[in-house]
């Protein structure tokens, strides 16, 4: 009996010392942004003696990040509403018509969360399509991209809501997409926030795709932004600092407005699914 509450205190003083490795690099990006050029140029723990708040207004003028957040904000925000209806629109036809065709298919559209981007096919579809080095391109490239882990994620949800609701709107009257439209998707709410929020982190957070695919820096997204603005600020790390903090704010703020959504969809769908 004795044990147990001694495996709790360590369990718990465990996780506090890795949340707390897990704090140190912002905690160091936070107090840096507001240091003068040479107090920063260590990156070292201490607090500034003075704040400098004038820092994120160069970095928001030099580093062009009203356009960048603009451009995330157009790719996170469409490429999730696209991609996460689309889902559940095929995790409702394959969840109730469990068919051996439609649960290869399932299996099919899944394995794009395990299996590596062929980039030179890509490439090629990019081109013929002309849709390379444009915002429409990268919006349906990121909803593409979104949709395997959708459909996993509300197939086992559906899974949860009974039959005898559909049986009961089509007798009233609905045809399949006012079901889906009317009945099913309010019902998906949960894991809908869930699965929109996990998205624009991800979206928001991309870098590989939008540095292969746009070459226009009109076109480029925060983490491209923050990529050319060290480039030319190496030696300046509040500015950097700055930059970096900028970038990850408005990650953070999705994160916490969502996380009860992320946790209350992920166990409803885990325990009922």
């Amino acid at each position: 009996m004795k044990a147990k509450p001694l495996q709790n205190i360590a369990g718990n003083a465990i996780a506090v010392i890795v949340s707390l490795v897990m704090c140190i690099p912002v905690y160091l990006v936070i107090v840096n942004a507001l240091k003068t050029r040479a107090q920063a140029s260590s990156m070292g723990v201490g607090l500034p003696t003075e704040l400098h708040w004038e820092n994120f207004a160069t970095v928001i003028e030099r580093g062009k990040l009203l356009q960048s957040f603009v451009n995330s904000m157009l790719y996170s925000g469409i490429s999730t509403a696209i991609g996460v209806l689309l889902a559940a629109m095929a995790a409702f036809v394959l969840a109730r018509n469990r068919t051996r065709a439609n649960y290869l298919l399932y299996f099919f559209i899944i394995m794009g969360i395990a299996m590596p981007i062929n980039f030179f096919t890509l490439t090629k579809v990019m081109q013929v399509t002309q849709l390379i080095n444009t915002r429409p391109g990268m919006i349906v490239l990121y909803a593409a991209m979104q949709i395997p882990f959708s459909v996993f994620l509300i197939y086992g949800f559906i899974g949860s809501i009974p039959r005898e609701l559909d049986e009961a709107a089509i007798i009233d009257g609905c045809g399949p997409i006012r079901l889906f439209f009317s009945v099913i998707l309010p019902l998906l709410t949960p894991v809908i926030v869930t699965a929109a929020v996990l998205n624009i982190l991800g979206t928001w957070n991309e870098f590989i795709l939008p540095l292969y695919y746009l070459n226009s820096s009109a076109n480029w997204p925060m983490t491209l932004a923050v990529y050319n603005f060290f480039g030319q600020y190496q030696s300046d790390w509040s500015l950097v600092s700055a930059d970096i903090l900028l970038t990850i704010l408005p990650v953070v703020l999705i994160y916490l407005l969502g996380q009860r959504f992320i946790l209350s969809g992920l166990t409803y769908g885990a325990v009922k699914g």
